[in-house]
């Protein structure tokens, strides 16, 4: 059985200043023990033989190469553009002056 009381959950609770009820502090007793105790599982049969791991299995990285392709023209990307000035979108101000 884990070593989390009713004193603890309150101590720990004071000391990140959460304000608790009693009911809080009884549901919390139950839930902190069975972490602990979980942990303790874990602790016993992670052996100096077994490797730490962060994922159980091997991650690597899913992103694409970074490899140009074909893009719109400038003229092609102002086509449906409602305004612009030849070479840059126009785009009315959304601010007043004081921002």
């Amino acid at each position: 059985m884990s070593e989390i009381t009713p004193d603890v959950v309150t101590h720990l609770a004071q000391l990140a200043r959460i304000a608790l009820t009693p009911d809080e502090i009884q549901t919390l007793t139950g839930e902190l023990g069975a972490i602990v105790d979980n942990v303790a599982k874990v602790s016993e049969v992670a052996t100096p033989d077994v490797p730490a791991t962060s994922h159980p299995i091997p991650l690597s990285n899913v992103f694409r190469a970074d490899v140009p392709g074909v893009t719109l023209t400038t003229e092609e990307a102002l086509a449906g553009a409602p305004e612009h000035d030849g070479s840059r979108f126009i785009v009315s101000a959304i601010l007043g002056e004081e921002q």
